[in-house]
C-alpha cells in the first residue's frame, strides 16, 4: 500500500527503538546491509528487509501464548472434593507480548450442577422490622426445604444489625442505655442499639437458625438510615467466624426497610477514620469498631465482596427499591429484590435471586497492569459472538459459555519486568491467572562485541551498528572528535546553499554533531530533525500516545490525529446489542457521538423519543406472527428480525419498569405489545393474541340517549328559568316593602283625622284676698 512507511520514518537508531515503532517493524542486524552510495534503513517492514537482502539476520519477535494449566470443566459440584470442581478453563496461561502485537486466548465458564451453597441471612432489627421478625421465626426450615430442591449441600447462618450506638445515630442519654424505647407508647420495651451482631455461623442444622431467630428482639435508633453496610462488610471479611466454605457459592441476604448510612456519614458522630476493611468481631461476636471507624464506602464493599466471592442480595421494601438498584451498578455481582413490608415473601425472593445469579456469567479483571489492553468477545448460548461484552445471561445450570480475550501491551516496562493479572467470573472462586512477560529486547543485543575490530577497536559492535566510545565518531568509529573537516563540509549540508548541519550543529569527521537543546533532542544526518517541533495537545509535548519525529507526530498503534490524541479503538462504542453506538451515532476517537435526536448514553443506547423504536418492533411482529407488513417476505423477515423473541399472551402485563409499551391500529382496533431488551442482545416481545376492540353501540341506544339528553337539558333549563324568576320577584317585593315603610304616615299627623276642637291647659298661680289659687283656664 502507498503511504508513509512508519518503520523507516521513525528515526530508530537501535534495534529496540525499531521494535517500539510498530508491531510490524523489523530490524536487520546484517553487517554489510545496504549500499555505500545511499542510506538504507535497518528498521523496515519484514518483506522490505528480505527484498533488500537481509534474509537470515532479521530481528522480528512476536507475541506468544502458552497454556500452563488446563483442567477440564466439571459437571457436578456436590459429591466431589472442592479441589476437583472446576468452573473455568484454562486456569493459568503465560503471555510473552511485543508492544502493539495483539494475541488472544479462549476462556470457557460453566455453572456446574448441584453446587454447594452457603447463605448468610443478615437482618435489620430496628423497631420498624418488628412484624418481619415475627414472620421469619420458622424461616430456616422452610428455606432449607426450597433450597434443597436446587442443591443437596446447603448451610444457613444468621446475623443482625441496627446502627452505631453513638449520637446522633442512636439514643445515648443514660435513661435510654438499657431500653431506648422508654417513653415510646407504641412499643415501650426494646433492647439497646448495636452495630452488628453475628448470631449463628453457617450450619446445616436449620433448627438452630429458628432458635436464634426466636430469641431476637428489636431495638431502636434515632435517625432513619441504618448501619447495614457495617454489617455487610463484617459478614464478608470475617470468613472464619461466619464459616464461609471455599468450595461453596456464597449468598449474603441483606433485609431492611430503610436507607443505609454510607462513608462520611460517620463524621456527624465524630468518626473521621475511614474503614480499614478488616474484621473487628470480638469474643462476643459483636462489631467492636462501631464507635471508632466510619461507615464503609461502596467501593470498599464491592472490593471485599468480590475478594471473598460473595453474591449480595438486597431484599428491600418497594419504596427504596430504586436506591438499592442503583447500588447494584456500583457493586458488581449484586442483585436487588422487593421485600414485602412483613417479609412474607422472603423465601420466594431468595430462590428467585439465587436463580437469577445462576443464570448469568460475567468476567471481572483483577490487578490489570496499566500498559496492558484487554478486549472481550462473548459467545453465549445462542452461538453468536458479541464484541465488547464480557457477560452472558439467560443461562441454565450446566450451560457452557466462552469468551475470546485479546491482550495487547502498549509499551515496554523496565528491563526484566513481568506482570500478572487475574480473570475471574463474578461470584466464583475459580480464577484464571495470566502471567505476562515482555519481548522488548533483540536477540542480537545479547551478542554485542566490545572493542570490536569492525568498529576500529573504538566501539561496541551490536546488531549491525557500531556504538562508539566517547571521543570517537563515524559509522565505524574511525574519526576522532575535533578532526578537520573543511574539505568534507559539503557532506554536512542537506542541499546546496543550505547551512552546515541546518545551523543546529557542527560538522566533524564528515558528520554533523547536533547541539544540545533545553527543549529536547536535535538529530538527523544534517540535524534537520528534532522531537519538540510538533503540534502540542493542550500545551503538552510529546504527545501521550505517540512520539514527535522530525516535526511530525508518529502515533502509537491504535491512535491517529495531529496530536495522536484520537483513539482508533471502537470497543467502547459497541453497545450491548453488538451495534456501533446502538445504530444512533458515530464512533469518534473511541467515544460515541449521538446523531439521533433524543439519543444519549455512553453508546447512545438510551433514546425514549426515537420514532422508530416501536415501529421497528411492529414490523417484526406483523411479519413473524401474521406474515404481513413491509417485511412479509420470509428472507427479509428472518434477516431483520433474527434477534426478536415473540410471545403471545391473552392479557398484557405492564408492571415491568424496564419494558416499553407500544400500540398500533389494526382494522379499527388496537394491537398492543411490550418489548424488553435482554442482556444477550435479543429483544423479548410480548404481544396480545387478539387486537383490543371496543363494541359499537346499537341504534336504539343512541336514539334513547339523544332523547334522554334533550329532555334532561330541557328540565335543567326550566329549573334555571324558574330559579331566576323567583330570585327576581323576591328582590322586587323586598324593594316595595322598603319603599312602603318609608312612605307611611302617623294617624295623628294626617289632617283628615284631626278633631275640630282643640284644648289647651294653662297652669297659673294668683293671690286673691291673701289666698292662693291654682287652676286652669279653658
Amino acid at each position: 500500500a502507498e503511504g508513509l512507511n512508519l518503520c523507516t520514518s521513525g528515526s530508530a537508531t537501535s534495534c529496540e527503538e525499531c521494535l517500539l515503532i510498530h508491531p510490524k517493524c523489523a530490524w536487520c542486524s546484517k553487517e554489510d546491509f545496504g549500499s555505500t552510495k545511499s542510506i538504507t534503513s535497518r528498521c523496515d517492514f519484514l518483506q522490505n528487509l528480505i527484498a533488500n537482502g537481509c534474509a537470515g539476520a532479521i530481528e522480528n519477535p512476536s507475541s506468544s501464548i502458552s497454556v500452563v494449566k488446563n483442567v477440564p470443566l466439571s459437571s457436578k459440584g456436590s459429591g466431589q472434593s472442592h479441589l476437583d470442581v472446576t468452573q473455568i478453563t484454562p486456569q493459568k496461561v503465560a503471555l510473552n507480548l511485543r508492544p502493539g502485537d495483539q494475541t488472544s486466548f479462549r476462556v470457557q465458564v460453566r455453572q456446574v450442577e448441584d453446587y454447594p451453597v452457603d447463605l448468610y441471612y443478615l437482618m435489620d432489627l430496628s423497631l420498624s422490622m418488628n412484624d418481619d421478625l415475627d414472620n421469619i421465626r420458622n424461616l430456616g426450615t422452610k428455606l432449607a426445604e426450597e433450597m434443597r430442591k436446587l442443591t443437596s449441600n446447603f448451610r444457613l447462618g444468621f446475623g443482625s444489625f441496627v446502627d452505631k450506638n453513638i449520637s446522633p445515630f442512636s439514643y445515648t442519654a443514660p435513661r435510654y442505655q438499657n431500653n431506648p424505647c422508654i417513653g415510646y407508647k407504641l412499643f415501650p420495651s426494646c433492647v439497646p442499639s448495636f452495630g452488628f451482631r453475628h448470631l449463628l455461623s453457617l450450619t446445616d442444622k436449620v433448627d438452630r437458625f429458628n432458635e436464634e431467630v426466636q430469641k431476637q428482639k428489636v431495638s431502636r435508633n434515632r435517625d432513619a438510615p441504618e448501619g447495614g453496610f457495617d454489617a455487610i462488610l463484617q459478614a464478608a471479611v470475617c470468613k472464619e467466624k461466619i464459616g464461609w466454605r471455599k468450595e461453596a457459592s456464597h449468598l449474603l441476604v441483606f433485609t431492611t426497610d430503610d436507607v443505609p448510612h454510607i462513608a462520611l456519614d460517620g463524621k456527624l458522630g465524630g468518626l473521621v477514620q475511614p474503614h480499614d476493611g478488616q474484621c473487628h468481631l470480638n469474643e462476643a461476636n459483636e462489631y467492636s469498631a462501631s464507635s471508632q471507624l466510619d461507615y464503609p464506602s461502596l467501593a470498599l464493599l464491592g472490593e471485599k465482596l468480590a475478594e471473598n466471592n460473595i453474591h449480595l442480595i438486597f431484599a428491600v421494601t418497594k419504596s427504596h427499591y430504586m436506591l438499592y438498584k442503583n447500588f447494584t451498578t456500583l457493586i458488581p455481582g449484586t442483585t436487588v429484590e422487593i421485600l414485602h413490608k412483613d417479609s412474607k415473601n422472603i423465601i420466594e425472593l431468595i430462590v428467585k435471586a439465587y436463580n437469577s445469579i445462576r443464570s448469568k456469567v460475567e468476567l471481572t479483571v483483577w490487578d490489570s497492569p496499566e500498559d496492558i489492553g484487554l478486549t472481550f468477545t462473548a459467545t453465549c448460548q445462542d452461538g453468536l459472538s458479541y464484541p465488547g461484552l464480557r457477560k452472558c445471561g439467560d443461562l441454565k445450570i450446566g450451560d457452557t459459555v466462552s469468551f475470546e480475550v485479546a491482550v495487547e501491551a502498549r509499551s515496554c516496562p523496565a528491563e526484566d519486568t513481568s506482570h500478572s493479572f487475574t480473570i475471574k467470573p463474578a461470584g466464583f472462586r475459580d480464577t484464571l491467572e495470566v502471567a505476562v512477560t515482555y519481548s522488548c529486547l533483540c536477540g542480537c543485543t545479547g551478542r554485542a562485541a566490545p572493542a570490536s575490530g569492525k568498529c576500529s577497536g573504538n566501539g561496541t559492535y551490536t546488531c549491525g551498528l557500531c556504538e562508539c566510545q566517547p571521543g570517537y565518531l563515524g559509522a565505524r568509529c574511525e574519526c576522532e572528535e575535533g578532526a578537520s573537516g573543511d574539505l568534507h563540509h559539503a557532506l554536512c549540508r542537506e542541499a546546496e546553499g543550505k547551512p552546515l548541519c541546518s545551523g543546529r550543529g557542527e560538522c566533524s569527521c564528515n558528520q554533523c554533531l547536533c547541539y544540545e537543546s533545553e527543549f529536547g533532542n536535535i538529530y538527523g544526518p544534517f540535524c534537520e530533525c528534532d522531537d519538540f517541533s510538533c503540534a502540542r495537545y493542550k500545551g503538552v509535548l510529546p504527545p501521550r500516545h505517540g512520539e514527535c519525529h522530525c516535526g511530525e507526530c508518529k502515533c502509537h498503534a491504535g491512535f491517529i490525529g495531529d496530536n495522536c490524541n484520537c483513539s482508533t479503538e471502537m470497543d467502547s462504542c459497541v453497545s450491548s446489542d453488538g451495534q456501533m453506538c446502538s445504530g444512533r451515532g458515530a464512533c469518534v476517537c473511541g467515544k460515541c457521538q449521538c446523531t439521533e435526536p433524543g439519543a444519549f448514553g455512553e453508546t447512545c443506547e438510551k433514546c425514549p423519543t426515537c420514532p422508530g423504536v416501536c415501529s421497528t418492533k411492529r414490523d417484526c411482529i406483523e411479519c413473524k406472527l401474521f406474515n404481513s407488513g413491509r417485511l412479509a417476505d420470509n428472507q427479509t423477515c428472518q434477516k431483520h428480525c433474527k434477534d426478536e423473541i415473540i410471545t403471545t399472551v391473552d392479557v398484557l402485563e405492564t408492571d415491568d419498569p424496564n419494558a416499553i409499551l407500544c400500540a398500533y391500529p389494526v382494522n379499527n382496533c388496537v394491537m398492543k405489545f411490550t418489548y424488553l431488551e435482554l442482556p444477550s442482545g435479543k429483544s423479548n416481545l410480548t404481544v396480545l393474541k387478539e387486537p383490543a376492540c371496543s363494541s359499537a353501540p346499537s341504534a336504539v341506544t343512541i336514539v334513547l340517549a339523544v332523547i334522554g339528553s334533550v329532555v334532561l337539558i330541557g328540565i335543567i333549563l326550566l329549573a334555571l328559568w324558574k330559579l331566576l324568576v323567583t330570585i327576581h320577584d323576591r328582590r322586587e317585593f323586598d324593594r316595595f316593602q322598603s319603599e312602603r315603610s318609608r312612605a307611611r304616615y302617623e294617624m295623628a299627623s294626617n289632617p283628615l283625622y284631626r278633631k275640630p276642637i282643640s284644648t289647651h291647659n294653662v297652669e297659673f298661680t294668683f293671690n286673691k284676698l291673701n289666698k292662693s289659687y291654682n287652676g286652669t283656664v279653658d
